[in-house]
């Protein structure tokens, strides 16, 4: 896992440098993927460079609900050149 999160952090880290693209770069939370498919709610929260967590501090987001998090950020753009996360 851990070479993952470092080659996405070098992407990152090389698209905050680019000045004529319109980029967005999302984050899941920390339990997400195939080992976490979740429930489908069809809502979530957003925030910047933070995890987010519930009351419990659990962080987790099913893949169709990030789904929507990201096809939302396309058709409605309101984190332009900013890393920005999802969780519920």
């Amino acid at each position: 896992m851990k070479p993952i999160a470092q080659e996405h952090d070098r992407a990152l880290d090389y698209l905050r440098t680019v000045e004529d693209v319109d980029w967005f770069y999302l984050s899941p939370a920390a339990s997400y993927g195939s080992f976490n498919p979740g429930e489908q709610r069809g809502t979530y929260r957003t925030s910047g460079d933070l995890l987010l967590t519930d009351a419990e501090g659990n962080s987790e987001i099913s893949g169709a609900d990030y789904a929507k998090a990201f096809v939302d950020e396309i058709v409605a753009p309101a984190h332009r050149r900013e890393r920005f996360s999802v969780a519920y």
